[in-house]
């Protein structure tokens, strides 16, 4: 049995954030409706076309979902939509904050309920549109990421991330708290709000050292050596954290006591030396040969590898064949083990209408009839 065996969520979602979150809830078990908009669906379908007819971002949030297209704003849909949540555990919304006071769906007081917003619900920024990498922008992620003066948005969708995680995590709280008292719970929570949370330690030390940490590419900003260092094939990521992690590394590199090399933040002052001298010390060495020489010296490194090395990682395993729209895709299991779990497929557009509508209570005669008029 999965934990959430039984918890019925309702999801009125979109793009990633909430999708993430609902995608969470049914790894553990949850049966999870969304509800798309007829005809287009939810727009990150199409954000690109990796995975056989939809994007890899709905792939990765959609898988084990059922799909329901409707027009929740035809009084038939709307119909429909209050069916659901009457049969609901949980609901979720990222729609916008206007779109969700239009809908102003009466909500039972022991029913789950959580909005996600870009900026929250009042402030100046209540009314402005927010994605992924405005949100970067505006916490501050982008200005300390890239090296030098190049700024860079992160490499994944990191808001949009973190608010599904702190989403799913306070669903479950909701649940675990309705358990034991019977009630329900109304969570809000902005992309902005859930970055920020992220963003504390950077903006600890801004506020306390009284500037921001430079940006440094893939070294660390405040610790040296910690980043790649190139040898004969390729790089070699360090994180020297402690000093006997460099007392070892030193003696495995030949590198002499130096007053700049010291402390951590002489260091990291001369980054740029140690790391010439690091290179040349290692310049002759395989990544395979320096990989296996730190181990020995227990000094923590990696392989700088590329993305398209990830799947056939030799740590990784247990990968499964999802079906996808038009075709299947290999994916992971979910990362926590410890309960039963089996691969959902990721739905096409209004895949499960009739299927759900059924199990709401609707007979053929209304399906056709609400096929008719348009409602999904």
């Amino acid at each position: 049995m999965r934990p959430l065996d039984g918890v019925v969520v309702v999801s009125l979602e979109q793009a990633v954030a909430v999708p993430y979150a609902t995608r969470l809830l049914a790894d553990l078990g949850a049966r999870v409706i969304k509800i798309e908009r007829p005809g287009s669906g939810d727009f990150a379908r199409h954000y690109d076309s990796s995975c056989g007819e939809v994007s890899s971002y709905f792939a990765w949030t959609n898988a084990g979902k059922e799909s329901v297209s409707l027009d929740v704003f035809h009084p038939a849909g709307r119909e429909v939509l209050t069916r659901l949540v009457d049969r609901a555990d949980v609901v979720l919304c990222n729609l916008s904050p206007r779109v969700w006071q239009r809908l102003a769906l009466e909500l039972p007081e022991s029913l789950v309920v959580a909005e996600l917003s870009g900026y929250g619900w009042d402030g100046p920024y209540a009314g402005r549109k927010a994605f992924d990498a405005l949100v970067q922008s505006e916490a501050g992620l982008v200005s300390l990421t890239g090296e030098g003066d190049v700024m860079a948005r992160a490499g994944i969708s990191v808001a949009d991330i973190a608010a599904g995680v702190q989403l799913h995590a306070a669903v479950l709280a909701a649940l675990l708290r309705k358990a034991r008292t019977g009630e329900g719970a109304r969570l809000r929570l902005s992309l902005f709000d859930a970055l920020a949370e992220w963003m504390h330690q950077p903006m600890l030390y801004a506020v306390g050292t009284g500037a921001a940490a430079p940006r440094s590419g893939a070294h660390h900003p405040s610790i040296a050596p910690y980043g790649p260092v190139a040898c004969a094939d390729g790089a070699v990521h360090l994180a020297v954290q402690n000093d006997g992690q460099w007392q070892r590394l030193c003696a495995l590199a030949g590198l002499a006591p130096e007053e700049r090399f010291a402390t951590v933040s002489s260091r990291v002052q001369h980054r740029d030396e140690l790391h010439a001298l690091l290179e040349r010390a290692f310049s002759g060495l395989t990544t395979t040969a320096l990989l296996t020489a730190l181990d020995e010296a227990d000094v923590p490194a990696a392989l700088t590898r590329s993305i398209t090395e990830l799947p056939a990682h030799p740590q990784l395993s247990g990968w499964v064949d999802v079906p996808v729209p038009g075709g299947s895709v290999r994916m992971l299991p979910p990362p926590v083990h410890g309960w039963e779990w089996s691969p959902g497929a990721v739905p096409a557009l209004g895949e499960h209408n009739d299927h759900v509508l059924r199990w709401l209570g609707f007979s053929d005669a209304e399906l056709t009839s609400l096929r008719a008029r348009s409602v999904f």
